[in-house]
């Protein structure tokens, strides 16, 4: 396994990581058991970074990676995130300092652990005020309940309006070869700044990994069945008139893949590796072949950026 350095904090990363979105049961049913041996698989290979959010199945993901890591908690960095899934506030966001001081203490019991390595606030809350927020993390960090925080999905102005308050330590976007909107500005500030880039989706959320036909159809609690959801984050890859050009693109991909003895989630996570900006790639695994069949990443670059 890789391991890189962290933006400037004292964490070395795995460059991949274990994304837990999958364990809270949004990507249709989930089975424990698997699940939690795909976990052990992946820390046997190395990887040290598991990343969940209270969103993930209203916390279920948080509980499913506590009982996946017992004993081996303290081998691993756990990242999770703090600021959505409030039905009161818009677009369920909340990063007033009472919520997030409520939020950081269920996550722990969750987690069963007396501290995360990195607190996120997941999308950025508009109607309060991002000093507020930014004091709050600072809070967190000298409690002792995070050793380092930071933001996701926050545009570069929101996130030099956050640094005037607190510096942050990470970020979490996402970037995959359908996806590069983050290397115009984002990354380049990140690289400039030191701040440590995790990357969501690398795999577009399944379509990168090679699997799906199209005649695919995706389960009612799968939410990639509704491929209009979320336009701005999911770019409508699976609404119907896309998915079925997007599954085209990936047999042309498989192609180049087997040029290079790879498959193609290999490919697309190399490429995504490969830029100097990114610690860590996380990755959702179902099983220990998953883990496995990703963890043949290698390294260096097999794709051209340009």
């Amino acid at each position: 396994m890789e391991y890189r350095s962290f933006g400037r904090t004292d964490m070395t990363v795995s460059a991949l990581g274990f994304g837990c979105w999958e364990m809270g049961g949004t990507y249709g049913d989930i089975h424990e058991d698997q699940a939690i041996a795909a976990v052990h698989r992946a820390i046997d290979l190395g990887i040290n970074c598991f990343d969940t959010a209270p969103a993930y199945g209203t916390g279920e993901s948080e509980r499913l990676l506590a009982r996946a890591l017992g004993a081996r908690r303290q081998e691993v960095l756990v990242v999770t995130k703090c600021g959505v899934g409030y039905a009161e506030r818009e677009k369920g966001r909340d990063s007033r300092r009472d919520t997030i001081m409520m939020s950081i203490e269920q996550s722990l019991t969750n987690l069963q652990t007396d501290y995360v390595d990195v607190l996120l606030i997941h999308w950025p809350d508009v109607n309060t005020p991002f000093e507020e927020t930014m004091h709050t993390l600072d809070t967190i960090v000298q409690q002792g309940k995070a050793r380092y925080v930071g933001v996701s999905n926050f545009s570069l102005n929101q996130i030099k309006a956050c640094e005037a308050t607190r510096r942050i330590d990470v970020v979490q976007y996402g970037l995959n070869l359908f996806d590069r909107r983050m290397e115009r500005e984002i990354f380049p500030y990140c690289q400039d700044q030191g701040i440590g880039v995790m990357i969501y989706g690398p795999l577009a959320f399944g379509l990168l990994a090679g699997a799906f036909q199209e005649d695919t159809e995706f389960g009612d609690n799968d939410w990639r069945a509704d491929g209009n959801r979320r336009p701005e984050l999911f770019l409508r890859l699976f609404a119907q008139e896309n998915f079925h050009r997007n599954i085209r693109v990936v047999e042309e991909l498989k192609l180049i893949a087997a040029k290079h003895q790879k498959q193609i989630p290999q490919l697309a996570l190399r490429w995504v590796l490969q830029h100097p900006a990114v610690s860590v790639a996380l990755v959702g695994s179902r099983s220990v072949q998953e883990v496995e069949d990703n963890g043949g990443v290698g390294v260096g670059p097999l794709l051209s950026r340009s």
